[in-house]
């Protein structure tokens, strides 16, 4: 570096400026000397003629040190080099903290790349959604809900009207629950394992753990499209992912499950095909996607031996799936991945995986990444922080920290008191601010407008599951500043418990029911639940067979314990008083206000609290510390002034020099 360079690197947890942020760690451009040790690490990037030079579309993995210590691990990247007499002078770089490049990781993704998924995938049939309703989610990973994307349910046992959406049983009665109604729901933690799985990264168990209820017991609902699940209206067509193959490894490609073929080195491959060979020419269409997204379709293939070109769409680390959609089953004697490919210094060479025999039976596939909800991959990782308030950073071994923010301020301090820093601040620069910069801070979902959380909103003027924290001073007026949402990016339900209309009696049943408030089928935003496997004290009507017409054929009984959709852990809140409103409502299946659990109480409530404190100050302070403390800090630990106690709101250390401008706010 050059003498007079300046390299400060910025540290936040929770910023009270930014409540909702969740990457915060990063740093400025800065300037290397175009030395022959930096020329050579950078390849003369600025002769562009060098084959094989350095590529600066990527970040590198770098580590910032402080005398020669290690301080922080992250990566950098080139952003250009300054010529000065037509010479290279100096190389532009940045410097990114580990949580930041996760962003750049992940990408522009959205959930339906996560192609580990498909391994949960089920058949969408009369009898696997009757009995994937009556599953219990404590051991099942996939389960179905009582929710319905159009119908309206109701209970009523004096009433035999057929084709309805009555639940109520009676032999020969033909309405109640269509199967073809309903959808499947995946627990959220498969999710964050396909995560883990795609990208090759690892999150820490603090808060993602299996014995952690109100994350563990969290599903989604596969609602991709409005209406019934379908290839495309029609329901005598059936779906097929081709997920013959066995886990395998080339020279430039890999099967990673039994679905997928992932390119791991693009710039040798020659040439990259998908062949499907048959005896028979019963037609058919196929899909074929690269990371979730269609790059390929074709209809009514007739021919016994297909082959399809795909080199056009070669691209490093993409990963490649098929399906077909087809009227009756079809039988291949193989469907093959080739590839052509030339290594470095060696002759051309190909390889190839096949699935041998393959039948795709007259079954629709209910594939999960085609039916997952449409969400960016940060999209869905950033609500959940934002849900559960969640603190994250990439800790030394490359594991990413995740977990509620009172918990890593308990879990995470370095040193079990304070560091005492008195001695090492510049006495003649600091300053005592208001730490307060709202007035009102809201939290809520992005969407509640499905049709009984709308009618909640109009009825009563309040956003179902909103909370909007504020206060006042002593002569009761609003205090200053702007206004703050924290907003999750999730559709968020308000459901129902089912009263007998006959006798005017509550039934046991609890359903949801995804339309508008116009009482048309809604797709709306990704939709997280608690399946709740309760056994009701009526027998639930289930109509097995419905007719091309949408009329009721047959049906039978369901007894014994359902999957029933909730915003709280459990139906009873001497079990548990966790769900998942920001705001105090009153229960859907008990009527009370005992479910005191809101994610605002569990998860944000001590730090509001104190941001609100008319005690609270921002204290902005110089200091050089030492490198005893400049190498061991961590965000949770406090820090001692004169014998006052602070949490850490911000910390920006300039590397060159060692001085480093710290916000704090006092410990209350």
């Amino acid at each position: 570096m050059f003498k007079d360079e300046s390299v400060s690197i910025t540290q936040s947890i929770q910023n009270v400026k930014d409540i909702a942020k969740v990457f915060t760690e990063f740093t400025k451009t800065f300037t290397l000397p175009a030395s022959k040790t930096n020329n050579k690490i950078f390849k003369h990037y600025y002769n562009f003629d060098i084959t094989g030079g350095f590529d600066a579309r990527t970040k590198k993995d770098a580590t910032l040190e402080l005398n020669h210590l290690p301080f922080k691990k992250g990566k950098i990247k080139l952003e250009g080099v300054d010529l000065q007499n037509r010479k290279p002078k100096s190389y532009r770089i940045t410097f990114f903290g580990n949580t930041v490049t996760l962003k750049d990781l992940l990408g522009e993704d959205k959930l339906n790349a996560l192609t580990s998924l498909n391994s949960l995938n089920e058949t969408f049939s009369s009898s696997d959604i009757k009995s994937a309703l009556q599953r219990n989610p404590a051991s099942n990973n996939v389960v179905v809900p009582i929710i319905t994307h159009t119908k309206r349910l109701y209970y009523d046992s004096g009433d035999n009207t057929h084709n309805t959406g009555n639940l109520y049983y009676g032999s020969g009665q033909k309405h109640g629950l269509a199967w073809n109604e309903l959808k499947y729901a995946l627990r959220v933690h498969k999710i964050i394992e396909a995560i883990e799985s795609r990208y090759g990264i690892t999150f820490s168990t603090d808060f993602f753990n299996t014995s952690n209820d109100v994350y563990y017991d969290l599903f989604m609902w596969l609602h991709r499209k409005k209406g019934i699940v379908s290839s495309g209206g029609q329901l005598d067509e059936y779906t097929k992912l081709i997920d013959g193959w066995s886990t395998a490894s080339g020279d430039v490609s890999e099967i990673i499950n039994s679905s997928t073929i992932r390119i791991t080195f693009e710039n040798a491959v020659d040439d990259f095909d998908l062949v499907l060979a048959r005896s028979t020419s019963t037609p058919y269409d196929i899909s074929i996607t690269r990371n979730g997204t269609e790059i390929y379709a074709e209809s009514g293939i007739t021919s016994t031996n297909k082959n399809i070109n795909l080199f056009s769409y070669v691209q490093d680390d993409a990963e490649y799936t098929a399906t077909l959609t087809y009227t009756s089953a079809l039988s291949f004697t193989n469907i093959t991945w080739e590839l052509d490919y030339t290594l470095p210094f060696d002759p051309s060479a190909s390889e190839s995986y096949s699935t041998g025999s393959f039948i795709a039976p007259a079954d629709f596939e209910f594939v999960i990444t085609e039916q997952i909800p449409e969400i960016k991959v940060i999209d869905f990782l950033t609500g959940l922080f934002k849900m559960f308030n969640l603190t994250t950073f990439v800790e030394d071994d490359g594991t990413i920290y995740a977990d509620d923010l009172d918990s890593f301020y308990a879990n995470k301090k370095s040193i079990s008191t304070a560091y005492d820093i008195s001695e090492f601040v510049d006495v003649n620069s600091s300053q005592v601010n208001v730490a307060l910069p709202y007035r009102e801070v809201s939290f809520s979902y992005e969407d509640t407008d499905t049709f009984l959380a709308a009618t909640h909103n109009q009825l009563f003027n309040q956003e179902w599951a909103k909370t909007d924290y504020s206060q006042t001073d002593d002569d009761g007026n609003v205090v200053d500043g702007s206004l703050y949402g924290v907003v999750a990016p999730f559709g968020h339900p308000k459901y129902e418990r089912l009263v007998d209309i006959d006798t005017e009696s509550q039934t046991d049943i609890q359903w949801g029911w995804s339309v508008d408030d116009n009482q048309e089928s809604y797709i709306g935003k990704p939709l997280l639940f608690y399946p709740i496997y309760t056994n009701p004290s009526e027998t639930i009507s289930f109509i097995d067979v419905v007719n091309a017409d949408g009329s009721y054929n047959t049906h039978s009984a369901v007894s014994g314990s359902v999957n029933m959709p909730s915003n709280s852990v459990s139906f009873s809140s001497g079990t548990s008083t966790a769900n998942i409103n920001f705001k105090l409502e009153k229960n859907e299946y008990t009527g009370d206000s005992s479910f005191t659990g809101t994610l605002f109480e569990n998860y944000y409530s001590t730090y509001i609290t104190n941001v609100f404190n008319t005690k609270n100050r921002i204290t902005k302070v110089k200091a050089y510390l030492p490198l005893r403390i400049l190498l061991n800090f961590t965000l949770a630990d406090r820090f001692d002034i004169n014998g006052k106690r602070y949490k850490i709101n911000s910390i920006e250390t300039n590397l060159a020099t060692g001085e480093s401008n710290i916000e704090l706010l006092n410990e209350l």
